[in-house]
């Protein structure tokens, strides 16, 4: 018996719609993550991206439950002394909405070029429209 490594001919890219409207941030991203890592398909192997393309609609009416979106704060630092900025998440979902959820997911990866490389294949947007429907996209239930 051997073992099976997929190779980049083996490796076929679907590409999905997820709908956030109404979902938890926490529980929409890890399914995410699970999608571009390529955790649904027989053929994962941790240190090969065979992960699939994601597009995430409605990020603006994500959810955060119990007093999240005043109590969690999202952190970013300038590189100087005395540069970190810090936004609640209410504040964040109101003018970036994209980006809470691409953080959220982002963080859920692997870190190094694997993990970058999956980040590329996430595509968020705050409302219900996006620009892939030349790729012909399937609609992925959240469980």
């Amino acid at each position: 018996m051997k073992t099976f490594m997929p190779k980049a001919a083996d490796i076929t890219r679907q590409w999905y719609v997820v709908d956030a409207e109404g979902q938890v941030l926490g529980r929409v991203a890890t399914q995410v993550a699970n999608i571009l890592r390529g955790k649904n398909k027989p053929i994962y192997t941790p240190n090969v991206d065979t992960g699939d393309f994601v597009i995430v609609i409605n990020a603006d009416k994500v959810v955060l439950t119990g007093k999240k979106l005043d109590q969690k704060i999202y952190y970013k630092h300038s590189g100087y002394v005395g540069g970190l900025k810090e936004t609640k998440y209410r504040k964040l979902l109101a003018e970036k909405p994209e980006e809470a959820l691409r953080h959220a997911v982002v963080g859920m990866l692997p870190k190094g070029p694997l993990g970058r490389q999956m980040a590329k294949k996430l595509k968020v947007y705050a409302g219900a429209e996006h620009e892939h429907e030349a790729q012909k996209p399937v609609k992925f239930d959240l469980v």
